[in-house]
């Protein structure tokens, strides 16, 4: 009960001193739900500013004390850069460096700049793969550098860290050695590393914090299913078993349950997180099947309602409690990105940069605005929409933009 009252009362804190800042991946609690009031409906002549990126990159933007933080490389990755930018217009705040002597290789829908930069205090933390993990202050000093190892293979990494309560959690899967770390934010130093069984495929889904009963605990999705750890010292304490491999997309977690989809086709499922051990046979809710071929964005729970988007754009909507399938339906374009939740809508970005803004019914598909952000054929856009004072901040491979 003591740790219980300490999550949120530290979850109540954090909220009061930072209003919401969109500190990491997908937000606070990295589920990508927002409080704030943002618009439904934008266009090209509600861009407030925007501004060419000295780089490519996939980060989404993280954000902290009116500074916004995300990342851009060079073709080959020997130079990335992690970019603070002013919230107010866009203007370069200060960039730093990060040189990479080594070559790795990448798949051609990623890139050495994917991982999404995390802000807490005074700090902000960037991972770059094996060109390691690197923390500054808001000024853009260095406060340390951590070398996690090479991730051979030919896929590159996406998995962004994650701060909670002073401490780095970053996913190291890959298809060498696989770990999750934790690491102190004042020192760089590594508290704890478990060993994961992850390593056929590279590792590109991020952990979230749960509370679960009367345990904080890791979420992590990867290649065999969903584990979670203990946060204080990283034993894993329960494993569910999934339905195909990759394990990219990031779970949903409502209710002592994960909603799980696995990367490549294969089922949607729901785990409860109350369990102990292999919890493959006792723990499993539910599962559906999925449509539309593979998953890069991540489930979403609304009112009861799981929606799921694969990136060839079949839509489903399922009943959270038993998993049925509602209906099934289209959006046009590709998606890499995951959803954001606000206004209780759901928003998706299309590799084009058209935000998809639907209502959740459980009788058919309601689009309530189809948002066109440019006709720049060429750009293409992967990242997830942030939230930020109430306008909504996204980037393509090379430009950096804020929606009113």
């Amino acid at each position: 009960m003591k740790e219980f009252l300490l999550f949120f009362l530290f979850l109540f804190c954090s909220l009061a001193v930072n209003g919401e800042e969109w500190n990491q991946f997908r937000g606070p609690g990295g589920l990508g739900i927002s409080k704030q009031k943002i618009s439904t409906s934008w266009n090209q002549d509600s861009v407030i500013w925007k501004t060419k990126l000295p780089g490519l990159g996939q980060s989404s933007i993280s954000y902290a004390k009116g500074r916004l933080f995300l990342s851009a490389g060079s073709k080959g990755g020997n130079h990335r850069v992690l970019l603070c930018y002013n919230e107010k217009n866009g203007r370069l705040i200060w960039k730093r460096e990060i040189k990479y002597k080594g070559v790795e290789n990448i798949h051609r829908m990623n890139g050495w700049a994917t991982p999404t930069p995390a802000t807490f205090g005074n700090r902000v933390v960037a991972f770059f793969g094996p060109a390691g993990l690197h923390c500054f202050d808001l000024d853009g000093n260095k406060m340390w550098s951590l070398d996690l190892g090479d991730f051979p293979g030919n896929w590159g990494v996406a998995a962004s860290p994650i701060i909670y309560n002073g401490i780095v959690y970053q996913n190291c899967d890959s298809m060498g050695p696989s770990r999750i770390v934790a690491i102190s934010l004042t020192s760089g130093q590594i508290l704890w590393e478990t060993q994961r069984v992850e390593k056929p495929r590279g590792g590109w889904s991020t952990p979230i914090v749960i509370q679960s009963g009367n345990r904080i605990q890791l979420a992590l999705n990867g290649e065999f299913g969903i584990r979670g750890y203990d946060l204080k010292n990283g034993k894993e304490l329960w494993f569910c078993r999934g339905f195909n491999g990759r394990g990219s997309p990031v779970p949903f977690f409502l209710d002592d349950m994960v909603f799980v989809v696995n990367g490549k086709p294969g089922d949607l499922y729901a785990v409860s997180t109350l369990g102990q051990g292999d919890v493959t046979k006792t723990q499993l809710k539910w599962h559906s099947r999925r449509n539309g071929g593979r998953d890069l964005p991540s489930p979403a729970v609304i009112d009861g309602i799981v929606l799921v988007t694969s990136m060839s754009g079949v839509i489903t909507a399922y009943d959270a409690e038993n998993g049925k399938t509602l209906w099934i339906d289209r959006l046009y374009g590709a998606f890499s990105g995951s959803p954001l939740i606000a206004n209780n809508l759901y928003y998706l970005q299309s590799e084009n940069g058209s935000t998809y803004v639907i209502n959740p019914n459980r009788k058919k598909l309601e689009i309530l605005s189809v948002n066109e952000l440019t006709k720049e054929s060429s750009e293409v856009f992967r990242a997830t929409l942030s939230p930020i004072g109430g306008k909504i901040f996204t980037r393509s491979l090379t430009t950096l933009y804020c929606i009113h």
